[in-house]
């Protein structure tokens, strides 16, 4: 059957000679393998700057309804014109880190629209805001998890300042955990705030850059209790030399 939707790139690789293999996530089948020809050659009617990660496209496709299939890119256009990403050092830095997370905890192979839509709408954010961009990908990482299925929880209605985030019970609690993977009260009020915060204020949370960098481990510690085969995470020492 043919396949006409929109997706986003998580990640591509380079194929034979002149070929490409990429991750994209479609707005109507989840995320799928696509494979194109002739993409890295003079006369491409697909160009190579397509394929970039967290590129948004309108593609037209060979499709089989079968997860372990491969499907043939017929033809493929840009649907959103990123104007600041590709240009911007700490922009394109943040796409980076949000491809890499998508690709290692998205796998779902079936229509989700909201997680789509939740993504486009991150992407558009990074791309037009005026407003300081050091907070986004730790907000990016909080919200994923609601679509994931291991969003943080507290009890409390009002939680106070004073209360610890156990790693691996995905909680605010007021007592110390047993674990080692929780963390201290600092930290999870960070989190808190950020939580409680819309992502267009997400600059208003005052986080210093080693305040930001010890949150951003422990939610990468927390990914990988919680998403199996998470690790190996790379653009984080990106994200640490770009941002102020």
């Amino acid at each position: 059957m043919q396949l006409k939707t929109t997706g986003i790139v998580f990640r591509s690789v380079k194929y034979a000679e002149t070929s490409v293999i990429a991750d994209i996530f479609t707005e109507d089948k989840g995320l799928h393998t696509f494979i194109a020809g002739g993409v890295r050659s003079a006369r491409a009617r697909m160009p190579y700057s397509l394929f970039q990660p967290m590129m948004v496209v309108d593609l037209v496709a060979y499709y089989r309804d079968d997860p372990g299939s491969m499907n043939r890119l017929r033809e493929m256009r840009v649907a959103e014109v990123w104007q600041r990403i590709p240009f911007d050092i700490r922009r394109g830095a943040v796409a980076l880190f949000m491809a890499e997370i998508c690709r290692k905890c998205i796998q779902e192979t079936e229509e989700n629209r909201e997680l789509f839509q939740f993504l486009i709408h991150t992407l558009r954010w990074l791309d037009q805001t005026d407003h300081p961009i050091a907070n986004l990908h730790l907000h990016f990482l909080l919200a994923l998890t609601g679509f994931l299925g291991f969003q943080p929880h507290t009890e409390y209605e009002n939680p106070s300042g004073n209360m610890y985030f156990d790693l691996k019970e995905g909680i605010f609690t007021t007592e110390r955990p047993f674990s080692s993977a929780f963390m201290d009260p600092a930290g999870a009020n960070k989190i808190l705030e950020l939580m409680s915060t819309p992502m267009e204020f997400c600059h208003e949370v005052a986080i210093s850059r080693s305040d930001r960098k010890t949150v951003l481990g422990k939610l990468l510690q927390f990914y990988e209790l919680h998403v199996p085969g998470f690790n190996g995470v790379n653009t984080p020492y990106i994200l640490e030399m770009v941002m102020e």
